[in-house]
């Protein structure tokens, strides 16, 4: 198992390290197929999604990650994702947002994890903030393929809850 992490993590002679390439590659399908099939929820999550691994690997470039301590300036991002999808999950009329928000904010707490004890291992602190990227991503796809189905099945999909007053 461990020589199956090293390959997918270790960087390729001349490239990118493989979990890099297949994870980017995940997300243009995903972000591709919910700008072009998906309701505006599915559009704004696959934005946040996309834009927040964007300045992740800015912000993991700008210093060297080593993942012993926490990392802040993935934390920021993250912290701001965490927003974002919970924003979109309380307005959106879909129950993908809620679980994509959950997922975020799982991933945020291995920031925690790793504050309250830095002796967690460097590897499993990866994991746990990365890990999640990839559910999120599956979700997306599902949420997008299923405003699909609403759509061909009743005509329309409604995007936003309505929420009433008094």
């Amino acid at each position: 198992m461990r020589s199956l992490l090293d390959f997918y993590t270790m960087p390729r002679p001349g490239g990118l390290p493989m979990n890099i390439l297949v994870y980017g590659l995940l997300l243009a399908g995903c972000w591709g197929y919910a700008l072009w099939r998906g309701g505006a929820p599915e559009r704004i999550g696959a934005t946040i999604l996309g834009i927040g691994s964007v300045l992740t690997a800015m912000a993991a470039s700008n210093v060297a990650i080593s993942f012993k301590s926490v990392e802040t300036g993935i934390l920021v991002v993250d912290l701001a994702a965490s927003v974002a999808f919970l924003a979109l999950a309380l307005r959106a009329d879909r129950f993908w947002p809620l679980w994509v928000a959950a997922f975020q904010i799982l991933g945020t707490a291995g920031h925690g994890v790793k504050y309250v004890d830095p002796e967690v291992l460097r590897r499993t602190y990866a994991f746990i903030i990365v890990f999640w990227s990839y559910l999120m991503i599956a979700l997306l796809v599902i949420g997008t393929w299923r405003h699909q189905q609403r759509v061909a099945r009743l005509g329309s999909d409604h995007s936003w809850s309505i929420w009433k007053s008094g």
